[in-house]
């Protein structure tokens, strides 16, 4: 393990671009997991991590120290927690972090049944919670429209929870190219549609399609929908958050293709 004391040190100034750059994450390909948590879950899924960092005062416990010891990496790092601190996004410093290789999900096949369409989904937190979802939901691909935002930026991943590493995720995709090789229905989310969720047949061969927090979906978007559909509220809210939507979708499909 190389321990790292200077903020003048190559790999220091490497780390914090790459924390604070959406930029430099995109150019080098890499992105930064921080806590311990989220680290294991990285190394759960069989995949092997450019560097694991940790803080001085985090390698004084003895089980954190053994993990990083043991995590497969190419290289370990150990930070005085001044620096690490530099490089954290976190408000309090996890004292793990890791750095990856974006995952590349190959060349665009034909999307399967219970993928997603996102279209201009712009707040890292709600993509985060719509593939946690999706995750849960049994989904194993997400397809991101260009003008969304990037899936490995750490506030995403943060809030995927792990999600990422179990999901073939495809950016910067044509969303209409996506819903002509699928060979079934697509469903989309409309508040004003006329017909409610609980009364679509989703037993069948079915994606979904989600659009823009504010805007919702673009015209464009709708015109590849087979079926619009609006989630019944009896309340006053005009709409809901799309993370909300994409999780009562998923889980009403589960339920009718449970026959309940």
């Amino acid at each position: 393990m190389k321990f790292i004391r200077s903020r003048g040190n190559p790999a220091v100034k490497a780390l914090v671009k790459l924390a604070g750059s959406s930029r430099e994450r995109r150019r080098t390909g890499s992105t930064l997991l921080e806590g311990e948590r989220l680290v294991r879950a990285y190394g759960e899924s069989g995949r092997r991590a450019e560097a694991v960092l940790a803080s001085e005062s985090a390698l004084a416990d003895p089980g954190t120290r053994a993990f990083v010891e043991h995590f497969p990496a190419a290289a370990r790092l150990a930070l005085a927690d001044g620096i690490f601190a530099s490089v954290s996004q976190l408000a309090s410093a996890a004292g793990v972090a890791a750095v990856i290789r974006t995952p590349e999900p190959g060349p665009m096949t034909k999307p399967l049944p219970g993928c997603l369409l996102l279209e201009n989904i712009q707040d890292p937190g709600n993509l985060g919670s719509i593939l946690r979802t999706a995750v849960a939901a049994g989904s194993r691909q997400i397809y991101l429209s260009r003008n969304s935002v990037f899936a490995w930026a750490p506030k995403v991943i943060r809030a995927g929870m792990g999600a990422h590493f179990f999901l073939s995720i495809f950016e910067g995709v044509d969303l209409g190219e996506v819903a002509r090789l699928f060979g079934g229905r697509i469903v989309a989310t409309a508040p004003r549609a006329a017909t409610s969720l609980y009364d679509v047949d989703l037993k069948g061969n079915v994606a979904w399609l989600f659009g823009n927090e504010g805007a919702g979906l673009s015209a464009q978007a709708r015109g590849v929908a087979a079926t619009q559909v609006r989630i019944p509220m009896p309340g006053q809210a005009e709409s809901l958050n799309v993370a909300a939507a994409a999780a009562i979708c998923l889980f009403e499909q589960i339920r009718q293709q449970a026959g309940r």
